[in-house]
């Protein structure tokens, strides 16, 4: 691994870091993906990362390739669970901006950009936008007209343009 890139990472799992020597063992990122589009679903993904993970690459889904976030998606799928299903039950989460959730009685800090500051959120936010993107791609062969390989549900002008077009489907 580049210096360059050694250093990026250790920057990221500052705030893991931190956590790991308040003494919590298992720190669970969670994050989501799908708020904002206009059509599909939201995808959450909940990860427990090893403490002395440092996979190249990994940040901010949105800062990242396509290509890069389905070979990074690869690495870690075996990790997501979801909370209620974790084998090893998360001591701590982290989530990227939300509040006032349900955590089945694990405590959790909201983190303002968590995706881009948290490494436990980044691989979370990878693994929910790989899986939303495939849910999207295969939604395109059901409706294709819409775009949906493209825009992934956005809205984007050629979304809105094909709602003009075609009206609404079920995705919307």
């Amino acid at each position: 691994m580049k210096e360059k890139e050694e250093q990026r990472l250790n920057e990221l799992k500052e705030i893991d870091k931190s956590y790991f020597k308040e003494g919590y063992n298992y720190i669970c990122g969670i994050d989501e993906a799908g708020r904002g589009p206009l059509a599909g679903p939201v995808v959450v993904a909940a990860v427990i990362m090893p403490k002395d993970s440092m996979i190249e690459g990994v940040n901010d889904s949105k800062k990242i390739s396509e290509k890069k976030r389905e070979m990074l998606y690869a690495k870690k799928a075996g990790l997501k669970e979801d909370v209620r299903t974790l084998k090893v039950k998360p001591e701590l989460i982290l989530v990227d901006a939300l509040t006032n959730i349900d955590t089945c009685g694990v405590p959790y800090q909201s983190i303002i950009k968590g995706d881009a500051k948290s490494y436990s959120i980044a691989a979370a936010s990878i693994i929910a936008k790989v899986t939303r993107d495939r849910i999207m791609r295969e939604w395109d062969k059901v409706y294709p007209q819409y775009g949906f390989e493209k825009h992934k549900g956005y809205g984007t002008a050629a979304h809105i343009s094909a709602i003009k077009e075609n009206g609404l489907c079920p995705l919307h």
